[in-house]
């Protein structure tokens, strides 16, 4: 016997407007998510409750403490880390030039006296040339293939530091060899994310560029126009930071086996929302930690490398101060990955602790 259905047929028209409007369903799902997932709405006051998370972190002193001490335990893969890829990056990119950098020696040694009075003097004026010589690196614009080889070697020396962390703290025996040879394969995903985070910086570049026009045409010497420039520069700083923040965890994440790019930012944005300007601070002490070891390290370099060879001249030659820059900046480098994959971590062992 024959039963009526309940269910409605759809006319040509209805079922074109359905199909019509499933991508706007789709989207406004995706919305809803990610509306759970960051709370926070452009340009409207977000409730504390909506948006504060913990984040329990040892202090600025105590971590980096504790990001040298893991290094210091695990020098025997870090310490030869560092000088493979500073050879190769003296073979491949070259290192900065000895008679630049005795031009810049002999420049301030003759324009000195006029600047710096006292004792201060030798001092002052290694200050200069290390500003001289970390701004140029002593080398002149860099080839194409100097630049790719610049990128490429940024890149291994990235993954391979994290992978030989996410090792150690998987309480494996990490071997600089099979970090060489096993670290490279998400090297085109992190590439795609380094490039993000080159275009993030755009706004920090325009207002570099815009104060340096500024203070060629005097628009900085004072009165509104000032004021209104430095308010435009401090934004698009803000801006830049704000978006790098998370982009230095992308870096990280995008590093795991089956990690997409988009996928990676998408997760690093989550994992830094409601606690950015916390883990904000945090890369700022990193920096500031890499400026400050530079000047210890470099200015009294300098001051020693210049009494040595006015003692000896024959020594003029031996490029020792872009050697040592060359190593710097591979060590450098490492210290910075091994700084933020450790934050990632901590950031990570707090959202696994039960709420």
């Amino acid at each position: 016997m024959p039963t009526n259905s309940k269910k409605k047929i759809l006319t040509n028209k209805q079922q074109f407007l359905l199909s019509a409007m499933k991508p706007f369903r789709a989207m406004r799902a995706r919305i809803g998510t990610y509306k759970k997932r960051r709370p926070h709405d452009s340009f409207k006051l977000t409730r504390r409750r909506d948006y504060s998370r913990s984040l329990e972190l040892p202090g600025v002193m105590a971590f980096t403490a504790g990001v040298n001490k893991t290094i210091w335990k695990n020098r025997k893969v870090f310490i030869p880390l560092a000088i493979v890829y500073a050879l190769l990056s003296g073979t491949l990119i070259g290192i900065g030039s000895q008679d630049t950098y005795t031009t810049l020696t002999d420049t301030l040694s003759e324009t000195g006296s006029e600047i710096f009075k006292g004792n201060l003097g030798q001092i002052g004026q290694a200050g200069l040339l290390f500003v001289s010589v970390a701004g140029s690196g002593l080398s002149g614009t860099p080839t194409e293939s100097q630049q790719i080889y610049t990128v490429i070697l940024a890149l291994l020396i990235w993954l391979t530091t994290v992978w030989l962390l996410r090792t150690i703290l998987a309480g494996h025996r990490a071997k600089m060899r099979d970090g060489l040879y096993n670290a490279g394969s998400p090297i085109i995903a992190t590439f795609l994310v380094s490039l993000l985070f080159l275009i993030q910086l755009v706004p920090i570049a325009i207002a570099t560029i815009g104060y340096s026009a500024a203070a060629s045409s005097g628009l900085l010497n004072g009165g509104v126009a000032a004021l209104l420039f430095w308010v435009a520069a401090v934004l698009l700083g803000i801006m830049s930071l704000y978006w790098v923040t998370s982009t230095f965890f992308a870096l990280i994440i995008v590093t795991l086996p089956g990690m997409y790019p988009a996928q990676a930012v998408r997760t690093a944005g989550d994992m830094v929302t409601g606690r950015r300007l916390r883990i904000l601070l945090r890369l700022l002490w990193m920096m500031l930690c890499v400026v400050v070891t530079w000047i210890i390290v470099m200015i009294p370099l300098i001051l020693l490398d210049g009494g040595i060879k006015s003692l000896w001249p024959n020594l003029e030659g031996v490029p020792v101060i872009p050697v040592v820059l060359l190593l710097m900046g591979v060590t450098s480098f490492i210290w910075v990955a091994s700084y933020v994959y450790l934050l990632y971590r901590k950031v990570v062992d707090d959202d696994a602790k039960p709420a």
